[in-house]
């Protein structure tokens, strides 16, 4: 593939990408770790996420079903939250509807605008990341690729950013 394919089809991939994620304008209320369900056997899904540029705006946690159709599609989320970046690590907590298969998609929307930004090249303005923290720089990477099964209980999910 040559460098200019190949660039093309990064941005028109994380354009696509980006589109979906940005749709909702409006924020979700953003439960504390406390308020993450209670102990037990309901899943409880902690993502944890790192390498943030800096702690302005905030991050945009965005989670998915496993289910290839809904994957990074634009009414595809079960759920988002949008918490105040912190740095080194920002968290949120997520109340799973039961233990499964899930991927989630981070945004850092630094300047607050509820829009994924980019460059007049179309590449990514902020920094974004999956579950599994793929390698994405020929695109998107696939449900496979950032899948991972939760169960009862705590699940932690680390995922560093890329800028």
């Amino acid at each position: 593939m040559t460098t200019r394919v190949a660039r093309d089809f990064v941005q028109r991939s994380v354009l696509a990408w980006m589109c979906g994620l940005a749709t909702a304008a409006a924020a979700v209320a953003t439960p504390t770790l406390a308020d993450c369900g209670t102990a037990g056997s309901q899943a409880r899904l902690q993502v944890k996420v790192s390498g943030l540029a800096n702690s302005k705006g905030n991050v945009t946690i965005t989670l998915y079903p496993d289910d290839p159709d809904q994957f990074l599609a634009k009414r595809g989320k079960i759920a988002r939250q949008r918490v105040p970046a912190a740095t080194p690590l920002t968290e949120a907590c997520f109340a799973l509807p039961s233990a499964g298969g899930y991927a989630v998609a981070v945004y850092h929307d630094a300047n607050g605008d509820h829009d994924f930004n980019r460059r007049l090249t179309g590449l990514p303005a902020e920094g974004y990341g999956f579950s599994n923290n793929p390698v994405t720089r020929l695109g998107l990477p696939s449900l496979k690729d950032v899948r991972f099964t939760a169960v009862n209980g705590d699940n932690p999910v680390y995922i560093k950013l890329t800028y």
